[in-house]
């Protein structure tokens, strides 16, 4: 009997309310629409193609056959019964994290944990399921990315740069799909249904059609950064995306387990073909095999030492060839901002200080833009106006977020509210964020606030904003070394949040870190909460190695990127549990909040 589904909704973070469809796990030994919670052996979450909903995917639950398996199944804000202009989002990155709001709704409402979810999705659902996989590292047991859009094929030459221009003149704007539901399926029900349906979307918002590429390229270039078990299914004979993405997204994959299923004279809608069986197959397969053994997480613990992302770090290191033209062209690139710190404060602030350097943070925070001749205060807008300094300041109100978040939390278990950050530049991010209050944030009243950074510069300035902010009662600025573990675990009185911020990502040794989060494990006690940031991508990371220097004795900027997959791994280790996360719209800078886990027995 074929399993009937609930209706449901969410809420997400921005106050839309998503449909979803929800299928309980049933008895093997009963009828299909009797529900038994002690049949649960997970869930599988299920992610529509674009232009489609949760309707067109519900043939999947029975066609599974997992009936252990609870199954959800949205509509993506602007689609099907979900409301919106249809086929529009704010941007790639707000559908990517109803995602995340999804799962936490379904792990909270249903009890079902992230870990005892396996994600499939196909097309641009399979772009947003894997791009939350990248982004946001969810321990989930598995993913199967059926025909992922990661490159439309856009039939008009330069169809492309012409949108970019044109969202540039005209702002938001939408466009058709031009595809056939022939050239989606050799399925005659799938074709004539697809024709009728009143609920397919056929616009897509131009920012949403714009955002698909650039993330696409960003995930299919840093697939390392994904460890899940993941299988791809690829449509062999795809009408409207392109492969080639798709082999490079596989090859790259940092998955230890790995599968990649080539479905010959497939069309593009994978799941909704004629001979679906054999990609259904396959993909059940997968699953029941990562539920009865579940495969070793990847240990990152040492990523430091080997893998994809030390390699391209010590590929920036490296000196270029004297003479080269790359060597050249960086020395003009040099030459150039040391020209333009004559005339840029915020250039000139960094080849004083580090580019990387508390001032330097601060200044980019203040973002007013100082220079000389007039020609100076255009280029320092230029300078703060890049896309790295863009992604900190949301990387700031992300972090005010979560503090808040965090105080809220302890105010309502009735815990004392004791701030320590162990690397706070300036400390300008959490000062404002009291301040505004007069020491309360979220209503919440903070007893104390510690600040520590090692720069005397930084300890100086600070303790002037403190007093600037009015904020002297509670807050006191001292000079500590955030890598000295027994030194942070002997905090006194001991902190109920603590504050990481911009810290870890400058450091690529995990020993430093562990040695970091380890005395901070020491200090919160169980109950308490860490905020801390990560930097798993940057578009601009040779441009930083070549050309801005560091505030350790004006050395190169390189960094090592950490996966936030790696970065969540030592928190995790050190004895907490992440509860939240947010993430800037280009995928550079995360921050997040997590709770300190009881000592074990």
């Amino acid at each position: 009997m074929a399993r009937i589904p609930s209706e449901s909704q969410f809420e997400t973070h921005d106050g839309q309310t998503l449909f979803y469809r929800y299928w309980p796990a049933v008895s093997t030994s009963t009828s299909a629409s009797t529900s038994t919670d002690s049949s649960l052996r997970g869930a599988v979450l299920l992610f529509h193609r674009g232009h489609e909903h949760s309707g067109r995917v519900a043939h999947l639950v029975d066609e599974f056959d997992l009936p252990g398996h609870a199954f959800f199944a949205w509509d993506a804000r602007g689609h099907g019964r979900s409301p919106g202009e249809r086929g529009y989002s704010p941007g790639l990155a707000t559908s990517v994290r109803d995602i995340q709001t999804f799962v936490d709704h379904i792990a909270a409402t249903h009890g079902i944990a992230v870990r005892d979810m396996a994600v499939v999705a196909q097309s641009v659902g399979a772009v947003l399921a894997t791009t939350w996989v990248h982004d946001y590292a969810p321990p989930i047991r598995c993913l199967i990315a059926a025909s992922p859009a990661f490159k439309v094929k856009l039939y008009v030459p330069f169809a492309r740069p012409g949108l970019k221009l044109m969202h540039r003149l005209r702002g938001k704007f939408f466009v058709n799909s031009y595809v056939k539901a022939k050239f989606l399926t050799h399925d005659p029900e799938r074709i004539a249904s697809y024709d009728t349906d009143p609920l397919i979307t056929r616009p897509i918002a131009v920012n949403v059609l714009l955002d698909l590429y650039e993330t696409a390229d960003r995930i299919v270039a840093d697939a390392a950064a994904i460890t899940v078990p993941t299988q791809l299914l690829i449509s062999g004979a795809d009408w409207v995306v392109h492969r080639q993405p798709q082999d490079t997204f596989f090859e790259r994959l940092g998955a230890r387990v790995k599968e990649k299923v080539v479905l010959d004279g497939f069309y593009h809608d994978t799941l909704g073909e004629l001979d679906r069986a054999r990609a259904v197959t396959a993909a059940r397969r997968f699953i029941v095999r990562e539920f009865d053994t579940p495969s070793e997480p990847v240990s990152l613990r040492h990523a430091d030492r080997s893998g994809p992302f030390k390699d391209e770090s010590d590929r920036l290191a490296r000196p270029l060839p004297a003479g080269s033209p790359a060597a050249m062209y960086w020395a003009l690139t040099r030459a150039g901002l040391r020209f333009g710190g004559k005339l840029s404060e915020g250039v000139r602030l960094g080849h004083a200080t580090g580019f990387d350097s508390g001032s330097t943070l601060d200044y980019v925070y203040r973002n007013e833009a100082t220079g000389r001749f007039g020609i100076g205060g255009m280029m320092d807008r230029n300078y703060l106006d890049a896309i790295g300094w863009r992604g900190i300041r949301q990387r700031k109100v992300h972090a005010e977020e979560l503090i808040g978040e965090a105080i809220a939390r302890l105010h309502a278990a009735g815990e004392p509210v004791r701030i320590v950050d162990i690397a706070a530049g300036h400390g300008r991010y959490v000062l404002e964020a009291l301040a505004s209050q007069k020491g309360r944030l979220n209503g919440a009243a903070v007893a104390s606030i510690l600040l520590r950074d090692y720069s005397d510069i930084n300890v100086e300035q600070g303790r002037v904003l403190i007093e600037a902010k009015g904020l002297s009662g509670i807050a006191r600025f001292e000079k500590g070394d955030a890598f000295d573990g027994d030194d942070l675990a002997a905090l006194a009185p001991p902190p109920t949040l603590a504050i990481v911020s911009g810290l870890y990502e400058l450091f690529g040794d995990n020993e430093m870190i562990a040695r970091s989060l380890g005395g901070l494990a020491r200090a919160v006690p169980p109950g308490g909460y860490l905020v801390y940031t990560g930097q798993p991508w940057h578009p601009q990371l040779e441009f930083i190695a070549r050309a801005l220097t560091s505030h350790r004795a004006g050395s190169a900027w390189v960094m090592r990127r950490r996966s936030q997959a790696e970065m969540d791994q030592l928190v995790r280790e050190a004895g907490f549990e992440k509860i939240a996360q947010r993430i800037d719209p280009w995928g550079i800078f995360t921050v997040s909040l997590a709770r300190r886990a009881p000592d074990a027995a």
